[in-house]
C-alpha cells in the first residue's frame, strides 16, 4: 500500500493540510487518514473520491492505484502469486479490454468465411417471402433439429424423432426421465419465444436473458429459473473457473454494455459468438448457461437475418465445441469459437437454400 500512501501524504503536504484540515474538507477521521498515509489501512471507494477532490487529484488515476494496491493485497502471500496475476491480466485484457474485439485483427481464414456466409444470406433474402406452408414446415424442422442438439449437448439422449414427438404431437416416450421430456417442451418454447422477440424487434437486454432462461428451467428448477445463482459453480472437466456469485451484477453489467457498445461495430457473426463466449464464460446461473447462450446467440443472427444456426450435440462435436470455448476461456484465443460459430452459421444457411 506504499505507493498509494506515498501519493496521499505528498498531496496533503503539498496542500500544506494539516489532519485537521483534511477532516474538515472530507469529513474523513482523522486517525483513518493517518493510517492512510502509513500504508495501514486501505481507503474506501467514498474516501479516495473525497481525498481525490480535497487535494485535487485526478480520481480516475487515484483509482487505479487504489485498485492495485487491492490487487497485491490479495495475492502478495500466495506462493504462484506471478503466475495468479500473468493469468488474471490475459483474462482482464480479453473481458475488457479491446483485444478481442477489433475486427481487422480478426484472422484472414475468418474473414473469407463471413464473405462466403454473407453471400449465402444475401441468396437466402432473395428467396424470401416463402410460401406460409413452407415456411411453417422449415421453421418446425430446422426449430426440432435446433432443439435436440442443443439440449444433446447437455446429455439429453432423447432422439432427433422423439423430440419432434414430444414437442409436436404430445406424445410421452417410454424409458426416458419426465426432465428430458421438460428439456424438451421449454427448449422448443424459448425458441418461439426468441421468434417473438425478433419479431417485436426487442435488443437484447436483461430481461430477455432471463426470460429465456426461465422458459429453459421452468417445471425443472423452480427455484433457479430466471435468476442469477447465488453460489459458487465449478464446469466439469474444464480448466475454467467462473467467477464468484458476488462479482455477477458487475460481470453482467459489463456484459450488456459490451453488446451495446459493440452492435454497431462487430460483424454480426462475430457478435453473436462473442454473446455466447461471454455468457457461458460468466456462467451465471446454477444451469441452462449452455442452452441459454446459445439461444442469445441465435438472437443476435436471426435478429440480423441469418437463419437458426445450430451447433451439433454428437461427441465429436460436442468436443470440438468445449475445446473451442476453454481456447478463449484458458488461452485467451476467441478464433477457434469464431471459426465454430462461423462454420455453424454457414452450415444453416446452406441447409436452408438447399431445402428451397
Amino acid at each position: 500500500m506504499k505507493a498509494l500512501a506515498n501519493t496521499l501524504q505528498r498531496a496533503r503536504e503539498a496542500k500544506r493540510f494539516t489532519l485537521k484540515a483534511v477532516v474538515k474538507h472530507t469529513g474523513v477521521d482523522a486517525g483513518l487518514i493517518s493510517k492512510f498515509e502509513r500504508g495501514k489501512r486501505l481507503p474506501s471507494e467514498a474516501n479516495l473520491v473525497a481525498l481525490a477532490e480535497a487535494y485535487n487529484l485526478p480520481f480516475e488515476a487515484l483509482k487505479k492505484q487504489w485498485l492495485a494496491e487491492k490487487i497485491i493485497n490479495l495475492v502478495q502471500y500466495e506462493v504462484d502469486a506471478a503466475e495468479i496475476l500473468a493469468l488474471a491480466e490475459s483474462r482482464v485484457e480479453y473481458l475488457a479490454g479491446e483485444k478481442a474485439l477489433v475486427l481487422q485483427n480478426i484472422p484472414s481464414e475468418v474473414l473469407d468465411k463471413l464473405a462466403k456466409i454473407d453471400a449465402l444470406k444475401e441468396v437466402w433474402q432473395q428467396k424470401r417471402p416463402l410460401g406460409a406452408t413452407q415456411l411453417q414446415k422449415m421453421k418446425e424442422y430446422f426449430n426440432v433439429a435446433y432443439t435436440f442438439e442443443s439440449n444433446r449437448i447437455e446429455g439429453n439422449t432423447l432422439t432427433l424423432q422423439e423430440t419432434h414427438l414430444v414437442i409436436n404431437e404430445g406424445i410421452t416416450i417410454g424409458g426416458k426421465s419426465l426432465r428430458e421430456h421438460l428439456e424438451a417442451i421449454n427448449h422448443a418454447e424459448a425458441v418461439d419465444y426468441l421468434e417473438k422477440l425478433i419479431e417485436d424487434k426487442m435488443d437484447i437486454n436483461q430481461r430477455c436473458l432471463l426470460e429465456l432462461h426461465y422458459l429453459i428451467l421452468k417445471g425443472i428448477d423452480r427455484e433457479n429459473a430466471g435468476l442469477y445463482r447465488s453460489v459458487p459453480v465449478r464446469i466439469s472437466g474444464s480448466e475454467h473457473v467462473p467467477p464468484q456469485p458476488y462479482l455477477l451484477g458487475k460481470l453482467m453489467e459489463d456484459y450488456f454494455l459490451h453488446y451495446q457498445s459493440q452492435k454497431n461495430i462487430l460483424h454480426p457473426v462475430i457478435l453473436a459468438a462473442e454473446v455466447h463466449e461471454r455468457l457461458v464464460s460468466i456462467h451465471p446461473f446454477v444451469d441452462g448457461n449452455g442452452r441459454t447462450s446459445r439461444l442469445m446467440m441465435n438472437l443476435v443472427l436471426v435478429g440480423h437475418g441469418y437463419t437458426i444456426a445450430n451447433l451439433k450435440g454428437d461427441n465429436a462435436s460436442r468436443l470440438a465445441y468445449y475445446k473451442a470455448l476453454e481456447a478463449v476461456q484458458v488461452n485467451n484465443d476467441p478464433v477457434p469459437f469464431y471459426h465454430l460459430v462461423a462454420d455453424a452459421v454457414k452450415d444453416s444457411l446452406e441447409q436452408h437454400l438447399e431445402m428451397v
